[in-house]
């Protein structure tokens, strides 16, 4: 992966300084050297008419824009922008705030404190095994599902089940 990784053009958002420097310092010392920063959701929006980005790591929690708001204001963007892949961090990794990022169409969920590995294992998720996007009236981004269960019998709401349904 960290051939590959000189490419990539990669946000770190977050209100906390040290984060920020956390993250960017894994991932620089992963190879990435195009790095860029923003305290909260609002100036990374206004960097991102600026410069075009690869990958976003958000935080959940900043003040103006959390990280949610962020998520959905970039799924609702016309054009490519709204398949950006992003990784939500957070101090919070309860269910509630899992199941609010992944509705929002956050592609992947880390919890801090973080490691090395788990963000590099997060940037190899969206970049080498990115998951379908999915449309419908009520949500567009990644596919929310991690695995098809066979004994399953719920209502069918996969994508291939709803005819106002799109997989992208």
């Amino acid at each position: 992966m960290s051939a590959g990784l000189g490419a990539l053009r990669v946000l770190v958002v977050d209100d906390n300084k040290q984060m920020r420097t956390i993250v960017g310092t894994v991932l620089s010392a992963a190879g990435v050297r195009d790095l860029h920063y923003a305290p909260e959701g609002r100036e990374a929006l206004s960097l991102m008419k600026h410069v075009p980005i690869d990958v976003v790591f958000i935080d959940h929690e900043m003040p103006r824009m959390s990280g949610v708001e962020f998520v959905r204001t970039v799924r609702a963007m016309p054009g490519q922008e709204q398949f950006l892949p992003m990784i939500m961090l957070t101090g919070h990794s309860d269910l509630k705030r899992l199941n609010e990022a992944r509705d929002a169409g956050i592609n992947e969920f880390l919890g801090k404190p973080v490691t090395a590995m788990a963000i590099l294992r997060r940037l190899d998720a969206v970049i080498m095994k990115p998951r379908p996007y999915v449309s419908s009236p009520d949500f567009f981004g990644p596919d929310r599902r991690r695995r098809r269960d066979p004994a399953y019998r719920g209502a069918l709401r996969r994508t291939g089940d709803l005819k106002e349904a799109v997989q992208i």
